[in-house]
């Protein structure tokens, strides 16, 4: 492991996907990930279909969207995934949520994308799940990406993006074997680990 990387990494430990981390934090994460940018080992990485898909977890975003989701008392956000499917042209994000007993649940976001230069990929979302886990069936992220993957119907709330929110991108600035940064259209960064 490089010293960049590992600097990014201890940067961002014990920051919850970076809902604790205060500005000098985010500051100090930015550089690191600057750093590490400088360091990239695949230079053409939606071309680098088997590192680039697979399912990943998220370790740190910019994204405040995850935030600002109403959460009730004694429930809180689990994991983060992202599921890339280059097959289909699909990727999944899928938060898991947890809490009171038999309250357990999940959030999906699937979205089509395609590759629009050597590091750039366009997304268009398309579908949303909110529903308890147990009355899904939910056992992971790579099998509940299987059954959409399927076309199966679920018992939750399952709604069509919104039109008008179509026109992002994502850029893959860095990535390896277990790593993965990405910058978005609205300024995002995120950090992630293959699973």
């Amino acid at each position: 492991m490089t010293a960049a990387k590992t600097r990014l990494l201890a940067a961002i430990a014990g920051k919850n996907r970076g809902l604790l981390a205060k500005e000098i934090d985010r500051q100090v994460i930015r550089d690191a990930i600057d750093r590490l940018e400088d360091e990239n080992p695949t230079a053409r990485p939606t071309e680098a279909t088997e590192l680039l898909g697979g399912d990943w977890r998220l370790l740190y975003t910019t994204a405040m969207e995850w935030w600002n989701v109403e959460i009730p008392p004694l429930v809180k956000l689990g994991q983060v995934y992202q599921c890339i499917r280059f097959q289909t042209g699909k990727f999944y994000n899928i938060a898991e949520i947890s809490g009171l007993p038999y309250l357990d649940g999940i959030f999906s976001v699937s979205a089509q994308f395609e590759p629009l230069s050597e590091r750039r990929i366009s997304v268009a979302f398309q579908r949303s799940i909110v529903g308890l886990q147990n009355l899904i069936d939910y056992q992971s992220p790579v099998e509940f990406v299987d059954r959409l993957e399927a076309g199966q119907k679920f018992n939750a709330i399952d709604l069509p993006a919104d039109a008008r929110d179509q026109n992002n991108w994502l850029d893959t600035t860095y990535l390896d074997e277990d790593l993965r940064i990405g910058r978005g259209n609205r300024g995002n960064l995120y950090i992630l680990t293959k699973v």
